[in-house]
């Protein structure tokens, strides 16, 4: 099937359908960008290289012709030397309000933001199957610059809607029998513990949740619990990587073995590690895993990540069909791209995706290892003068139990208002989740953390 304007299946997204099926229209001069970049002056580890579209034989239109949008995208070079002050200074936010919050919302860096509106006013100005032909190409090469940043074959990569979304693929795709048990962690997010109690209801699954202790002695106080809960029906254990509730970091590998050494399919929440922590994951283990492009990766809204491990694709249903899967019951699309089949997308969004991409990229070979480095000595910094300042952390003090969230325990009666005069009074973005939540990351500064210090002091009274 080819989606031209007379297919039947062409009313979803060009990027939506996992295979690029879209082409220049037939006759149009089209001109190679072989030796342009995607993006103009962009150093090759930052943006999205338009030798990309010519190594995957895609071409784009002559200057005129519906297409050429993508060699005028803005530029988006990173400065020469990535140090603190200078990844500060890509991002737009106002020091009046700084952003804390990076567990529920990142900025978007300007370079990326600048590519996402330049693609998206291209499609207001030609909307056309013609125009949009370009995005297909896009999605491949952010498809594959993510998957090698997580060690994985492209074909394992879906880039869906928010880590909503892909946990909830997961949680309604695999094959469950009435009486089969899922383990769950209770720190796990809604989507990702509320939605198997809502299938438990409908099909009759088992759920077991396990409770782990706030300040674990060593990993063994993680891990027994849920080899504990195991039993001969486990078919699924579903965890977050890292709690957005109390900042508590598991130990993901050794569940993953532990798991597998009884068949059951293990399932990541990486909302919180996706972006701050080298995610490496064939090392990790784990059979799937989710996570969103707006908290830590830094890139646009509306942008997920679902990745499932080849020998285990097969045996995970979509939850959507649109166009783009196909004519009949086996699906198009190749491996994981089978998830996308979600109807009309958000293009331009591919364009962000890929430059903030580049930003880890460009962040890895610094001396900041995806900005995990800088990440964890903010949230260090931050922990300490906590404590100092006669704070309680519900978040554990050892960086191996822990990544950038940050909880601070507040009695629930306080939390509405520590919150609101933490940004009225100090100007600090956090959230009052778990207590207060704060999670510094690159685009935070050593003075940022301090300015959350002296307000922490100046409210102290609504921490008791």
């Amino acid at each position: 099937m080819t989606a031209d304007a007379s297919d039947a299946g062409a009313e979803g997204s060009p990027a939506g359908g996992g295979r690029s099926r879209l082409s220049p229209a037939p006759g149009a001069q089209a001109a190679s960008l072989s030796r342009r970049r995607f993006l103009a002056g962009v150093p090759a580890g930052v943006a999205l290289p338009a030798v990309a579209l010519a190594a995957s034989g895609a071409t784009a239109a002559s200057p005129g012709e519906p297409g050429s949008w993508v060699a005028g995208l803005p530029g988006a070079a990173l400065p020469q030397r990535l140090d603190p002050v200078s990844v500060r200074g890509l991002f737009e936010f106002s020091e009046r309000h700084v952003p804390m919050n990076a567990a529920n919302l990142c900025p978007t860096s300007r370079p990326a933001a600048q590519a996402l509106a330049a693609a998206d006013a291209a499609i207001d100005l030609d909307c056309s199957f013609q125009n949009r032909a370009p995005f297909g190409t896009l999605l491949e090469h952010c498809r594959a610059r993510i998957a090698a940043q997580l060690s994985v074959s492209p074909d394992e990569v879906a880039l869906v809607r928010n880590t909503s979304e892909a946990n909830n693929i997961v949680n309604a795709g695999l094959a469950l029998e009435p009486g089969d048990e899922v383990v769950l962690w209770d720190q796990n997010h809604p989507t990702n513990n509320v939605a198997w109690a809502v299938r438990a209801a409908r099909y009759g699954i088992v759920v077991r949740t396990v409770t782990l202790p706030a300040q674990p002695r060593d990993a063994g106080e993680l891990i027994e619990p849920f080899v504990r809960a195991f039993t001969p029906k486990t078919r699924v254990l579903a965890v977050s990587h890292v709690s957005n509730v109390s900042g508590l970091a598991l130990p993901v590998r050794e569940l993953c073995d532990l798991a597998h050494a009884r068949g059951i399919h293990v399932h990541v929440d990486g909302a919180q590690s996706w972006g701050v922590l080298h995610v490496d994951l064939p090392e990790l283990g784990c059979d799937s895993y989710a996570a969103s492009a707006h908290k830590w990766y830094m890139g646009p809204r509306e942008v997920g990540l679902l990745y499932v491990r080849s020998d285990a694709i097969g045996r995970i249903w979509p939850a959507v069909v649109a166009p783009g899967w196909g004519d009949d019951v086996d699906p198009d699309p190749v491996g994981a791209r089978k998830f996308e089949s979600l109807g009309q997308r958000d293009d331009a969004a591919l364009t962000g995706l890929g430059v903030a991409a580049g930003l880890h990229d460009a962040l890895a070979d610094a001396d900041v290892r995806s900005g995990e480095r800088y990440t964890r000595a903010l949230a260090q910094h931050l922990k300490n003068g906590l404590v100092e300042a006669g704070a309680t952390l519900v978040t554990p003090m050892a960086e191996r139990f822990s990544a950038g969230v940050c909880v601070v325990s507040v009695p629930s009666a306080n939390r509405a208002e520590l919150f609101r005069r933490l940004y009225a009074e100090h100007g600090i973005a956090a959230a009052p989740t778990g207590g207060l939540r704060l999670c510094p990351h690159v685009y935070n500064t050593s003075e940022h953390v301090d300015r959350v210090l002296a307000g922490m002091v100046a409210l102290r009274s609504l921490l008791a």
